[in-house]
């Protein structure tokens, strides 16, 4: 079997497609798109994100020491690119995706009112790291679409068409090949 070794680089995908909003006290508020954003902890919940200096999101996020994470779909897709690639120092990205800023419930930054999960945060440290500085936070609530949940009150995370980012392309979940722990479930015996 024949392979090619590259010089170190980062290749694990897929990762997750977040809009991470934020917001200066009297000032518009911002997103920007992350792709380097994950769970760090369960207890207590904790959560990071990787971001350049250079963004115009990395200054207020250091100032307000907070955030809002927001998954995104298969219909937030186009918006979390524009989100990605513009600046908020130039124009209104809510205003320009025609997305709605929900408030949250514990941080003064808000939430994107079409994302399926908006998870609020605390900023409890700052890792500078080389090209992107990690904000590593608390997660200090979760609010969660009503339109996601069923008649039994589980929220179906599952059939929100959520997003992947591989390899500078965009793909929706949907096959499921399993459930954890299904790999050493007990299976029942035929008669």
């Amino acid at each position: 079997m024949a392979r090619q070794n590259w010089k170190p680089g980062n290749m694990l995908y897929p990762v997750p497609a977040v809009m991470v909003s934020c917001q200066r006290a009297g000032e518009r508020p911002n997103i920007m798109t992350v792709a380097w954003a994950g769970t760090i902890c369960s207890e207590p919940a904790m959560v990071s994100i990787s971001v350049r200096p250079e963004r115009y999101s990395y200054d207020i996020i250091k100032e307000t020491g907070e955030f809002v994470i927001n998954l995104v779909t298969k219909k937030l897709v186009f918006a979390a690119d524009f989100c990605g690639v513009r600046s908020g120092r130039d124009m209104d990205k809510f205003k320009e995706m025609k997305l709605t800023p929900l408030a949250s419930a514990v941080v003064a930054a808000p939430g994107i009112a079409e994302s399926p999960v908006c998870i609020e945060c605390k900023v409890d440290e700052i890792k500078e790291l080389g090209s992107h500085d990690m904000f590593i936070a608390r997660v200090v609530n979760v609010s969660v679409d009503d339109a996601y949940m069923d008649d039994k009150g589980k929220f179906r995370l599952n059939d929100t068409e959520l997003t992947a980012y591989s390899h500078g392309e965009y793909f929706v979940l949907g096959q499921k090949t399993g459930k954890f722990g299904y790999s050493v479930r007990r299976k029942n015996k035929t008669v």
